[in-house]
């Protein structure tokens, strides 16, 4: 049987909005050109696979401000939830087995099983 684990409600919090954030961040990113800077459009058939690219607008100002707001936050999270204070009570196999439970916890919350 699995163990289970009583996250705190600041870190199951914490976690849940990095998976938010991270989620954001690569959805913005997808819709974004491929380059930050504006490029020319490129085709390279020389490798072991072709690769092109169409010419690059670049990112506005809003758009790279949106993007690096999304990462600083992203960074701040990963950093609270790796190091709470929750995780000085786990050693080895214990504490690897809880960090996974964690990042999958908002699958099996009663509010994600309210939803299904």
């Amino acid at each position: 049987m699995a163990t289970t684990y009583d996250f705190p409600s600041d870190l199951r919090a914490g976690q849940e909005e990095l998976h938010q954030v991270r989620a954001e961040l690569s959805a913005l990113l997808k819709r974004l050109p491929w380059s930050v800077e504006p490029l020319d459009g490129f085709s390279d058939a020389g490798g072991w696979r072709k690769i092109e690219r169409p010419a690059s607008p670049g990112w506005t100002a809003d758009e790279q401000a949106e993007v690096e707001k999304l990462r600083r936050r992203e960074r701040e999270l990963a950093i609270f939830v790796t190091t709470h204070r929750y995780w000085s009570d786990l050693t080895g196999p214990d504490r690897v087995d809880a960090r996974g439970t964690l990042k999958h916890a908002h699958d099996t919350s009663p509010e994600a099983e309210q939803d299904a």
